[in-house]
C-alpha cells in the first residue's frame, strides 16, 4: 500500500512538472514534440505519441511520436479510426482513459511493427468541454505497468495538454487573422496607386498567393456583352497558359466564377471533388478548395477573383472576411483604372478634334496662300502672251518674269510637301527609330556630332510611316539648328502608358517665350522672316497624329526647347527570311543600326551577305543594296562605280524616306529599283521576291 502511495505521488508530481512545461508553448509542432519527450523522460516510459482528430472526425492522426519509431510513423501518415480496433480510437470515442496491462491479450490493441517491445499501453483522451480533440498514447515495455489510479494522475497532464493545444490553435488563428488583415491592407495599399489594368491585376494575384500562401489566384473581368468572365491575370505558369489560351467562363451556374458573377455573391467549395459547380481545370490539378469573390463597385459587378488552395477545407470565416475586404479594394482600383481609360479616350478624342481643326485651318490658309502665289503667275503669263502676240517681247523682262514664276512654283511645291509630304502616306509599320533619326539628320545637313542619342532597347521600334516620320523629325531638328542649337539630345524610352513610347528632342538653342509657344502650332506662323513658311511643327503634329500619337513642346527663352513625341511602340515579329533565288547580296552601307539589323535578319538564311564601302573591289553578287544615306562615301560615287562596272541593273537603292524626284533620277540612271528599307524579315522577303 505504501509503495502504491509513493508511486501515485511520484506520478502526480511528474504530471504537474510536465503540465507546467507545456502550458506556455504556443507553437503546435513544438508543443506536441515537447510533450512526448517530457512524458518519456519524466516517467521513464518506452514510447509516447500525440493524436489529433481530423476535420471529418473519422480518424485520429499522429502529430508527434517519440524517437525513431515516431518519426517513421509520421512519415507514413499514421492514423487510427475513431471507435475502431485501437486503444486510441476507443479512448476518443468514449472520452475515457484506457489501459491495456498485457497488449498481447487486449482485444482493442492495434499491433504496431514500429513498437515491437510494447507490453502495456495507456490511452488518455484530450477533451475540451464536451469534445474529444485527440488522445495521448503512453507505452511501456513492462507488463501490467499501469494502474487505474495512474489514469487520474496522467489525465491531469492530458487535460493541461488539451488546454495548451486549444491555446496554440487560438494563437495560430489570431496570427493568421493578423496576417490576413495585413495582406488585405497590402493589396488595398499597393493596388490603389496602379491605374493600368495590365499592371494592377498581375500584381494583385501575386500578392494574394504570396501573402496568403495559396496555390493559385486569378482575376476575371466581364466582357462588353456581359456574357463571359474573361481571365485577365493568373498566378504562375498555370495563369500564363490560361491567358495564352484566352480562358473565359460563361456567366451562369456552370462554374464557380460564372455563378459568383451571375449572383453577385461569394462562392466557396471546401472540397471541389464534391462541388457541383466547380470547373475542372487541367492546368490546376491540385486544387482542393476554391473561393470565388465578386468584384462589385457601385452595385455593378465588374468581374470576380478565384482563390484556390491545394488543401481541403482551406478557408474559414476569417479568410472570407479579409479576402472580401481585399476584393472590395480591388474593385475600387479596377473602377478607377476604367475611369482613367475613359478619360484618356476622351482626351484623345479632343486631341483628334483639335488636330482636325488645326489641319482644316491649315488647309484653308494654305489655299489662300497658294491663291496669292498663283495670281501673279497667271497675270504674268497673260501679259507675256499679249507681248508675244504684239511682237514686243523684252528678253531681260522675260527672264525676270520666268524667275518669278519659277520661285512662286517652287514655294508652292515646298508648302505642299510641308503639309502632306512628298509622297502619299504608306501604311504605318514597325520602324527602326535610330535609322529614321540618322536619315532625317543627313537630309537636313545636320552633323552627327551635334546629336547625342540614347535609345532604350524596348524603344527601338515605333509604329509610323518611315517617310513621314523622317520628315517630322527633320523639321524638329532643323528648327533646333536654326534656333542656334550647338547640341541636340534625342532620347527614346517606354512610358507607364502601355504600348506608348516617348521620344524627347532637346536642344540648347534660343528657346521661346510663352507668347511664341502659344502660336508655334499655328500654320504659317514664323519668327524667321518670309523665307520660312512656318509649317515645320504643324506638319510634325500632322505626322504624329496620323500614327495615333501626340506631340508636346516645352521651352524657355534662352534655355532651349524640348519637343516630346508620344508614339505607339513597334514590335518586330519573329520570321524567317525566304531567299528565293538570291544567294549572294552585297550591301554598301556604313556599320550603322540598320546595317546591323539587315545582317541580323539574314542570319540563319542561305544568303551570303557581304558588306563593304570599298568601290575598287566589288564582289560578285546576285543583288546589290545601297543605303541612300551613306556617310562613308558619296552616294554619287557609289552609283557611278556600280554603273561603270555594269552592275546598275542589279542595284536597289534603299531609303527610310522616299522622294519622287530622287526616285526618278535613280531609275533614269539604270538602277533596278528604289525602295523603302525593310525593318523585318517579312518586309525583306517582299524585297527579295
Amino acid at each position: 500500500m505504501t509503495n502504491n502511495m509513493e508511486r501515485h505521488t511520484k506520478l502526480l508530481k511528474a504530471s504537474a512538472r510536465a503540465a507546467k512545461n507545456i502550458t506556455t508553448i504556443l507553437d503546435s509542432y513544438e508543443l506536441f514534440q515537447r510533450t512526448v519527450d517530457i512524458i518519456c523522460d519524466e516517467f521513464g516510459f518506452y514510447y509516447a505519441g500525440v493524436f489529433l482528430v481530423d476535420e471529418g472526425s473519422q480518424y485520429a492522426v499522429l502529430k508527434a511520436g517519440r524517437g525513431d519509431a515516431g518519426k517513421a510513423m509520421l512519415r507514413e501518415g499514421h492514423k487510427l479510426a475513431i471507435g475502431g480496433n485501437s486503444m486510441i480510437g476507443a479512448s476518443i470515442a468514449n472520452k475515457k482513459g484506457r489501459i491495456a496491462l498485457d497488449v498481447g491479450e487486449e482485444a482493442v490493441f492495434f499491433e504496431n511493427p514500429h513498437l515491437p517491445k510494447t507490453r502495456s499501453e495507456m490511452a488518455l483522451p484530450l477533451v475540451i468541454g464536451d469534445e474529444a480533440i485527440g488522445a495521448l498514447t503512453v507505452q511501456s515495455t513492462d507488463e501490467a505497468a499501469f494502474h487505474e489510479e495512474d489514469i487520474d494522475a496522467l489525465q491531469t497532464m492530458a487535460d493541461q495538454l488539451a488546454v495548451a493545444i486549444q491555446n496554440a490553435r487560438l494563437h495560430k488563428q489570431e496570427e493568421r487573422r493578423s496576417r490576413l488583415l495585413k495582406a488585405a491592407n497590402r493589396v488595398g495599399k499597393e493596388v490603389a496607386s496602379l491605374l493600368d489594368l495590365d499592371q494592377l491585376l498581375p500584381q494583385t494575384v501575386n500578392i494574394i498567393c504570396e501573402a496568403y500562401g495559396l496555390y493559385y489566384a486569378g482575376v476575371f473581368l466581364l466582357d462588353d456583352k456581359g456574357e463571359y468572365a474573361v481571365l485577365r491575370a493568373g498566378y504562375g505558369k498555370a495563369g500564363k497558359a490560361m491567358l495564352a489560351e484566352g480562358h473565359k467562363l460563361r456567366v451562369g451556374t456552370e462554374s464557380m466564377i460564372g455563378a459568383c458573377v451571375a449572383m453577385g455573391e461569394a462562392r466557396i467549395a471546401l472540397d471541389v471533388g464534391e462541388e457541383r459547380v466547380h470547373f475542372k481545370n487541367p492546368h490546376l490539378p491540385h486544387t482542393r478548395s476554391e473561393m470565388a469573390l465578386p468584384l462589385i463597385y457601385g452595385g455593378r459587378t465588374l468581374g470576380a477573383v478565384t482563390i484556390q488552395s491545394s488543401e481541403e477545407r482551406a478557408f474559414g470565416d476569417d479568410d472570407i472576411t479579409t479576402l472580401l475586404t481585399m476584393a472590395e479594394h480591388l474593385a475600387v482600383a479596377i473602377n478607377n483604372a476604367h475611369l482613367v481609360d475613359e478619360l484618356k479616350e476622351a482626351h484623345n478624342e479632343i486631341l483628334r478634334n483639335k488636330v482636325f481643326e488645326a489641319l482644316t485651318t491649315a488647309s484653308t490658309e494654305a489655299i489662300h496662300w497658294i491663291g496669292n502665289k498663283t495670281l501673279p503667275i497667271s497675270l504674268t503669263v497673260a501679259r507675256l502672251r499679249e507681248e508675244i502676240a504684239d511682237g514686243k517681247v523684252d528678253v531681260e523682262s522675260l527672264k525676270e518674269d520666268l524667275d518669278m514664276i519659277s520661285e512662286s512654283a517652287g514655294q508652292i511645291i515646298q508648302v505642299k510637301e510641308q503639309l502632306i509630304g512628298a509622297v502619299r502616306e504608306m501604311k504605318p509599320r514597325s520602324v527602326l527609330f535610330a535609322d529614321v533619326l540618322q536619315t532625317a539628320a543627313m537630309q537636313r545637313g545636320i552633323s552627327q556630332d551635334v546629336l547625342k542619342v540614347k535609345i532604350d532597347p524596348e524603344a527601338a521600334y515605333v509604329i509610323a510611316d518611315s517617310t513621314q516620320l523622317t520628315r517630322a523629325v527633320g523639321n524638329i531638328l532643323q528648327n533646333a539648328v536654326e534656333a542656334g542649337a550647338k547640341s541636340v539630345t534625342v532620347r527614346a524610352h517606354s512610358t507607364e502608358e502601355r504600348g506608348v513610347l516617348q521620344i524627347d528632342i532637346e536642344d540648347d538653342g534660343a528657346g521661346m517665350n510663352d507668347d511664341i509657344q502659344r502660336k508655334v502650332w499655328s500654320p504659317f506662323f514664323t519668327t524667321r522672316g518670309v523665307s520660312h513658311h512656318g509649317l515645320g511643327l504643324p506638319a510634325a503634329m500632322h505626322v504624329v497624329s496620323q500614327s495615333q500619337g501626340r506631340i508636346a513642346l516645352v521651352s524657355e527663352g534662352g534655355k532651349g526647347t524640348t519637343v516630346a513625341m508620344f508614339m505607339p511602340q513597334g514590335h518586330v515579329v519573329e520570321e524567317t527570311v525566304q531567299a528565293g533565288g538570291v544567294k549572294n547580296i552585297l550591301l554598301i552601307d556604313d556599320n550603322d543600326d540598320w546595317a546591323n539589323l539587315f545582317a541580323e535578319l539574314l542570319k540563319g538564311s542561305k544568303v551570303k551577305l557581304t558588306q563593304s564601302v570599298n568601290l575598287k573591289k566589288l564582289p560578285e553578287a546576285d543583288l546589290i543594296f545601297v543605303d541612300e544615306n551613306i556617310a562613308a562615301v558619296s552616294l554619287d560615287e557609289v552609283l557611278g562605280a556600280l554603273s561603270k562596272a555594269g552592275l546598275a541593273s542589279k542595284t536597289v537603292v534603299l531609303t527610310s524616306a522616299i522622294n519622287p524626284e530622287r526616285v526618278t533620277q535613280y531609275l533614269r540612271g539604270g538602277l533596278k529599283d528604289v525602295s523603302v528599307k525593310p525593318y523585318s524579315a517579312g518586309e525583306l522577303n517582299e524585297l527579295l521576291k
